[in-house]
């Protein structure tokens, strides 16, 4: 499934400003949360800020998965974010969320695990579930996960 839009939280310009999150260089990971989930409130800027995440069962690992693959290039005064689809395979039971929340998870210093971005898997909105032995698979947008345009100064 293709992930609907993502919406960045508020304080993470900021955070590549200031140099808490190097795109460059840290380990970015991708988390699955329940439709009861607080993951909406864009004003959240730290991973332990949020509830309601998928439990760790079912092929699913609190914390969620290491993104592989991931680019920041510029063409023409656009910055894309971008990485692989992100792969889970349910065992022993479904995978069941309704977010999918990126944050960045080498920073240790407040604020710890920086927020980046998330998505409503399903507009309608509904829940997503990967039965026993299916996957559940994110794909980024055709655009990546974000982009950043100039204007003028």
């Amino acid at each position: 499934m293709t992930a609907n839009a993502w919406k960045r939280y508020n304080k993470f310009p900021e955070y590549m400003a200031d140099g808490t999150c190097d795109l460059d260089g840290d380990q970015f990971k991708m988390a699955l949360f329940l439709s009861t989930s607080n993951c909406e409130t864009l004003t959240h800027d730290e991973y332990s800020d949020l509830d309601n995440e998928h439990a760790n069962q079912y092929g699913y690992t609190t914390g969620g998965e290491v993104l592989d693959s991931v680019t920041w290039t510029e063409s023409s005064g656009t910055l894309t974010f971008d990485c692989a689809a992100e792969v889970w395979t349910a065992s022993g039971g479904s995978i069941t969320c309704r977010f999918a929340v990126v944050y960045d998870d080498t920073p240790s210093a407040t604020p710890a695990d920086p927020l980046v971005a998330f998505s409503l898997l399903d507009n309608t909105p509904a829940d997503v579930t990967a039965t026993d032995t299916n996957t559940l698979t994110i794909d980024m947008h055709t655009s990546g996960m974000w982009t950043l345009s100039g204007g003028q100064a």
